[in-house]
């Protein structure tokens, strides 16, 4: 996928930065922007610019004389949306679906427990038409419409539980979200049952039950986790 409104340097990016993400420059790797320049056939200030984004993701390191070294995986942004959407299109893609499943179970439950106390009128709304918008695509192959409602299902979940570290989250539930489906890891059509229970996390947000609403949507992530197990093995 093209890193859009980037130009030049984002042509880079989409090269390099999967290859440093996949393992292709171990850490501690040096990079001479020099060298790379001529091999994307790029002018300097180019490579300088995409080094500053991969910089910026901490996936690497520049300094004088040295040049750019390749940082530790530890040492990386693994919430930039970016860095996820890499490390899914590559070999790592079994380890970070799982490891941001995980991270779903764990923060999803209480964002809706939070969500059924706190979302607006206008939120609950929103929430049960995205819920409704999954039904109508559960069924005939249409996973690109489904998941359009289903990633605005979640970052609703998140921003009106109103905490807002849940809700800068968004962006990360969206790229997994997003990466199951570009990457097959999902059944040709969505599991019913988990596209009802997102109808009936939209109740009980509207209804105020968030006992209920935490509940629901822990089946869901759990769910999701036996899916990988399937799937993803």
């Amino acid at each position: 996928m093209s890193t859009p409104g980037r130009g030049l340097h984002g042509r880079v990016l989409d090269t390099l930065g999967p290859a440093i993400t996949a393992g292709e420059y171990p850490p501690g790797s040096v990079l001479r922007t020099d060298e790379l320049a001529q091999r994307f056939d790029v002018s300097r200030s180019v490579m300088r610019e995409a080094v500053r984004v991969l910089e910026s993701m901490h996936l690497v390191a520049s300094r004088r004389r040295v040049g750019v070294t390749v940082r530790p995986k530890h040492e990386w942004n693994v919430y930039d949306p970016q860095v996820i959407r890499w490390r899914l299109a590559g070999a790592d893609r079994p380890h970070q679906l799982r490891s941001l499943t995980v991270l779903r179970s764990a923060i999803e439950p209480v964002a809706a427990g939070l969500t059924a106390r706190n979302a607006t009128a206008e939120q609950c709304a929103e929430l049960t038409e995205c819920a409704l918008g999954m039904v109508a695509n559960s069924r005939g192959h249409k996973l690109d419409q489904y998941l359009i409602h289903d990633i605005a299902f979640h970052r609703i979940i998140l921003t009106a539980s109103g905490n807002e570290m849940f809700a800068r989250l968004g962006d990360v539930v969206a790229e997994v979200l997003a990466g199951r489906t570009h990457h097959d890891v999902m059944f040709a059509d969505p599991d019913p049952p988990a596209v009802t229970l997102h109808v009936r996390v939209a109740e009980a947000v509207r209804a105020g039950d968030s006992v209920r609403a935490e509940e629901l949507t822990r089946e869901i992530t759990v769910g999701a986790l036996q899916e990988l197990d399937i799937l993803v093995p």
